[in-house]
C-alpha cells in the first residue's frame, strides 16, 4: 500500500530532479526515513533561494559524483553552511570530455554513427555495468560514511539521474529496500521537470531537430533496462546482492545494521 505524504518536493529554480527518498518499502516492512537521504542534479547554478532550501535540509554530507570535465562544465556546487561536500568521481574526465563534446558538437552524421541503431542505450549499459564493477571503493566509501555519521546525506551527479541513481540504488540495496521501489525512484528521474537540459553548441533548429534529439535521447533516459543491467552485473560478478556488499564493498553486518538504523523508521 501507498504510503500517502504531503510531497515534499519543492519547487527550486536551478537545481533539477531533486527529491526526498523517504518513504520506499524494505522487503522486512520498515521504510526509509524521510529526511535523511536526498538525490538531485548538480548544485552548482542554484539561486539564493534554492541554497537556503538546501541548507534548511539540515544536510551532513553532500556527495558529488562529478568528474573533473563536469565540475569544469558546470562549476563547483554552492557552498552550504555547515555541509560536508565530498567528490568522489564515479567516471574518469577523459569519457566525460568525449561525452559532452559529442552532445553539444555533434553533427547528425557523427550522432548516426556514434548512436544509432542501439549504440546510444548500449553505452548506457556498459557505463553501469562499469561503474558498478570498478567503482566499489568509492560507493564503500559513501556507504561506510553514511553508517558512521554523514546523515542527512544529499547525493547528486551531473542530471541526478545514472552516477547518483546508482549510488542511491546501491545505498537502497544495502538497507533492504524492495527490488521495485528501487526501480521506481529511479524513473521518476524522467519527469519532464526534472530532466537534464540538453544543450548544443549551435542555436539552429537543425541542432535540435527531432531526429538529433531521438539519438541523444537514450542518454538522457532513465531506463529500467540500465539499472537492470547493474543488478544483473552484481549477480554476475559476486553471486548476490549480500557477497557484492560483504565482499565488494567490504559492509560488514554491523555496518549493514548501522546503516538501517540511520536510515529505515
Amino acid at each position: 500500500m501507498t504510503q500517502q505524504v504531503p510531497s515534499t518536493e519543492p519547487e527550486l529554480t536551478a537545481v533539477r530532479n531533486f527529491r526526498d527518498v523517504g518513504g520506499l518499502p524494505t522487503t522486512d516492512g520498515h521504510r526509509v526515513k524521510y529526511g535523511v537521504l536526498f538525490r538531485s542534479g548538480h548544485l552548482a547554478h542554484a539561486t539564493e533561494d534554492d541554497a537556503a532550501f538546501l541548507a534548511s535540509l539540515g544536510l551532513h554530507t553532500i556527495f558529488d559524483f562529478r568528474n573533473a570535465s563536469d565540475q569544469k562544465l558546470e562549476g563547483p556546487d554552492v557552498e552550504l553552511p555547515g555541509v560536508r561536500n565530498v567528490n568522489l568521481p564515479l567516471t574518469d574526465p577523459a569519457d566525460g570530455s568525449e561525452f559532452w563534446k559529442m552532445v553539444r558538437d555533434g553533427d547528425l552524421e557523427q550522432l548516426r554513427t556514434l548512436l544509432a541503431d542501439g549504440k546510444a542505450a548500449n553505452r548506457m549499459i556498459n557505463s553501469y555495468r562499469t561503474i558498478i564493477k570498478e567503482r566499489t571503493a568509492e560507493h564503500s566509501q559513501v556507504l561506510h560514511s553514511m553508517a558512521e555519521d554523514s546523515v542527512p546525506a544529499l547525493m547528486h551527479c551531473a542530471a541526478g539521474k545514472d552516477r547518483a541513481g546508482l549510488s542511491i540504488a546501491v545505498t537502497l540495496l544495502a538497507v533492504g529496500v524492495e527490488r521495485e521501489a528501487i526501480v521506481a525512484d529511479y524513473l521518476e528521474s524522467n519527469a519532464l521537470h526534472r530532466r537534464y537540459k540538453v544543450h548544443r553548441s549551435s542555436s539552429s533548429a537543425s541542432a535540435y531537430s527531432p531526429e538529433v534529439m531521438e539519438l541523444l535521447s537514450p542518454l538522457f533516459d532513465a531506463r529500467a533496462e540500465y539499472l537492470t543491467a547493474a543488478f544483473e552485473t552484481i549477480e554476475e560478478t559476486w553471486g548476490s546482492v549480500d557477497a557484492y556488499l560483504e565482499r565488494g564493498l567490504g559492509l560488514t553486518p554491523g555496518l549493514r545494521a548501522g546503516l538501517r538504523e540511520r536510515l529505515l523508521d
